[in-house]
Formats: C-alpha cells, sequence, structure tokens
C-alpha cells in the first residue's frame, strides 16, 4: 500500500468490458482503494468515470499496460501502482501479468487462458520479484464454494467428471475456474476412469479433454453463460455439484476486492478463491 496516501493504487486492464466496468465502479466508491489507471484499446483516451456513465474520474483510460504501470512522474515515483488487475483476454493475459510483476506490482488476476506451465512461470517470477498474485478462474464467491465443496467430495469419491458450460462466443476452452478445479482436483488424488482411454471404441475426444485425469466436456451454446457442474459417481448413486452463473457481472465484484485488498501480504502465486475463504 501507498503509505502517502493510505489508499491502495489500482490499475485495471480491462476497464471497458463486462467485468471491468463492475470492478472499476466499486474501486470508485470504495473508500481503501483507489482507481490509479485503466487500461482499454478501444476506450483509450476516455475518462472512467464518463465511460461508467458518470461524472469525470480524472483518470484517463490507456491503451498499454506498460504505460499504465509507469504512469507519471520518474524515478522513485515511476512506479505509483500497488496492485495490477487484469480482466483482458486468453490472448493478452500472460504478457499483461508478467510485465506487471516485472515492475514489482502485485497482480491479481481474472482472466482465464493461463495454463499450469504459465502459472509455475508467474509464480516464479513474483517470488524473485517479493509480489504477491492472485489468480481466480472465478471470483464469484458461490463458485468458489462450489470448488471448494467438490475438492471435499474428492477425498471421499474415487470418479469424476466435468462439464464446463458458456455462452457460444467464449474463446477459450476449458474456462479458467474449470482448468483451476480439474488441476486442484489432481492434487487431492488421482481419478479413476471407468475404463482406460486406450480401450475405448471410437474417438477418445468423445471422453472430454483430459486436464490433469479429469475428462472435462466444454459445451459452448447461446442460452448459457457461465457454468460448471462436477459429477461424482459410485453404483447405484450420483452427486453433482453445479454452479450457474447470470448474466450481470456483480457476483464478481466482491471476490476481486477482496484479492486486490489481500494480495499486498502474499508473496508468489496463490490460486482460487476458496483458498482465501478459508484463510
Amino acid at each position: 500500500m501507498n503509505s502517502k496516501v493510505g489508499r491502495t493504487k489500482v490499475i485495471l486492464a480491462g476497464v471497458s468490458g463486462w467485468t471491468g466496468q463492475a470492478v472499476a465502479r466499486a474501486i470508485l466508491d470504495s473508500e481503501d482503494l483507489e482507481l490509479f489507471g485503466a487500461v482499454s484499446r478501444r476506450c483509450a483516451g476516455q475518462d472512467v468515470g464518463l465511460l461508467l456513465g458518470r461524472s469525470s474520474a480524472q483518470v484517463k483510460i490507456v491503451s498499454g499496460v506498460e504505460e499504465a504501470l509507469n504512469g507519471p512522474g520518474s524515478g522513485s515515483e515511476r512506479l505509483p501502482a500497488d496492485v495490477f488487475i487484469d480482466y483482458t483476454s486468453a490472448a493478452s493475459v500472460k504478457a499483461h501479468v508478467l510485465t506487471a510483476l516485472g515492475q514489482g506490482v502485485s497482480t491479481v488476476v481474472g482472466s482465464s487462458g493461463l495454463t499450469a506451465a504459465d502459472f509455475a512461470e508467474i509464480d516464479q517470477l513474483a517470488k524473485s520479484k517479493s509480489c504477491g498474485v492472485i489468480a481466480c478462474g472465478n471470483f464469484s464467491i458461490t463458485a468458489a464454494l462450489a470448488k471448494h465443496f467438490a475438492l471435499i467430495a474428492a477425498r471421499h469419491l474415487p470418479h469424476w467428471e466435468i462439464i464446463d458450460y458458456a455462452h457460444g462466443q467464449k474463446p477459450d476452452v476449458p474456462s479458467g475456474t474449470v482448468r483451476e478445479l480439474a488441476e486442484e482436483l489432481a492434487q487431492v488424488k488421482a481419478n479413476r476412469l471407468g475404463r482406460p482411454l486406450a480401450e475405448i471404441i471410437g474417438p477418445t475426444e468423445a471422453r472430454g479433454a483430459q486436464i490433469e485425469g479429469t475428462p472435462v466436456h466444454s459445451v459452448r451454446l447461446p442460452g448459457f453463460v457461465l457454468a460448471f457442474e462436477t459429477i461424482f459417481g459410485l453404483p447405484n448413486e450420483r452427486l453433482s455439484i453445479r454452479h450457474d452463473a447470470g448474466a450481470g457481472a456483480e457476483p464478481y465484484v466482491d471476490g476481486t476486492l477482496l484479492a486486490v485488498r489481500r494480495v499486498g501480504a502474499l508473496t508468489g502465486l496463490t490460486r482460487g478463491l476458496d483458498s482465501l475463504l478459508l484463510s
């Protein structure tokens, strides 16, 4: 936190997006956070407040992350930001995160598309810079609870698969939420497939993408926003743990701000909002 002003200075990339706008409004309305910079290629040059339908916030949107991170001034004043938030895209997020960490700015990652190898690289850089990173496939508190319950169930049940639902235009598969869940399920124990893939008759893709031993089936159709369902099976019974998101971005705001307030006390990578809720 910047002790000179008493507020955590936040740069938000993806400020013009679906979630980014909701997060920006919440930061502007908070008493302990300051929206210090904003990034959006398509809205560069605009004032954030005017973009959100408010009066001027005295924050001009810029087109690039480096420009936002450098900010005004030079020397000791060159890095004014405390926390960088990324709500951009799968194509951009890794470069943005590495840029922020390279400048010593702790980071909150809300964009999907990062792999386990990407996270390992991010963790290494964050530790070398003594920065924190909080990355969540889903900043919804109810989604975090659904993930937590699935991880508990995996301790006791040997077989599971995941169905990943989203609208037809979502480019990345599976969602960041589901990739995170599948990777953490593997840390609980190994999933037992009913029949090895080598014994399958027909295209093995029909059994889903194998993410750390979990079959993941991504459905992309109009009518869905975002949802995921972890299905556990035993003889004569089945357990389904499902989360469905609506059309608004509000569910992701509280979790994002929780991460912003906590990331400065951390070093290295923390994955999953559930880890913050339970700590």
